[in-house]
């Protein structure tokens, strides 16, 4: 972004009440603070917001702190989207020219989804999607090489089997990548998992939807996907 930062969530709310019909308010205190819980009770009563997310910090999500911020969002209905990255800035491969790790591992994350069986979860971002495949490229990349054949038995979708209330967000080259790695391979596993798959892009381009269009998924699927599965987490009424 050029240095320009992220958005401020003021300027969010701004957009929020110039187009309400248009914006849907996401929100997610550090769970260091602690005022966390008192803050994110507020931000759904001042402001409607219905998404606890995106939670990117640089905590593991099997912390303490984290685990109650995750059942406080459960108890006011929040899908919580979170944000998980290894830390692999000094590996010749990685993008990254800085430390920069978000959530501590795949493991922390499956303690969090475990511990909160009330609380919706979305995965997203380069930590949580390179385990779609069960090999050990985590270790080394954040992002798999195209046209590597996605290897069955990964953590990811042992966990899908595992736990009801996780979902998966395709945003980003993290969720596109993983899928278009194996073309084969994603079409199988959206099917096998339509009910808890959201299109999202975090780009924007339109790569994503490319991609999904270009594997022949059943209408009911494509439905499901860009916005059945979206509009059953979370009330736009």
């Amino acid at each position: 972004n050029d240095g320009i930062g992220p958005v401020p969530f003021s300027r969010c709310i701004n957009y929020k009440e110039r187009a309400p019909e248009k914006f849907i308010l996401g929100y997610a205190p550090n769970p260091s603070d602690p005022d966390a819980l008192d803050k994110l009770n507020a931000a759904v009563t001042l402001y409607d917001v219905k998404i606890c997310g995106e939670f990117k910090f640089r905590v593991c999500y099997d912390n303490p702190d984290a685990i109650r911020l995750f059942r406080r969002a459960g108890e006011l209905g929040l899908p919580v989207t979170i944000h998980l990255q290894y830390d692999l800035d000094k590996r010749d491969n990685c993008m990254w020219k800085r430390e920069e790790w978000f959530g501590g591992s795949m493991d922390a994350f499956e303690r969090a989804v475990a511990a909160c069986p009330g609380t919706n979860f979305l995965g997203h971002a380069p930590g949580f999607w390179i385990h779609i495949s069960n090999d050990d490229l985590y270790k080394t990349t954040n992002y798999p090489p195209d046209n590597t054949k996605t290897v069955p038995g990964g953590k990811l979708p042992e966990m899908l089997k595992k736990y009801p209330n996780l979902y998966c967000d395709i945003s980003a080259g993290s969720g596109c990548r993983a899928l278009s790695r194996d073309p084969e391979f994603a079409r199988e596993f959206i099917i096998e998992f339509q009910d808890r798959i959201l299109f999202a892009r975090d780009y924007f381009d339109d790569q994503h939807y490319k991609f999904l269009m270009s594997i022949d998924l059943p209408e009911e699927v494509q439905h499901k996907v860009f916005h059945g599965n979206a509009e059953k987490l979370v009330d736009c009424s």
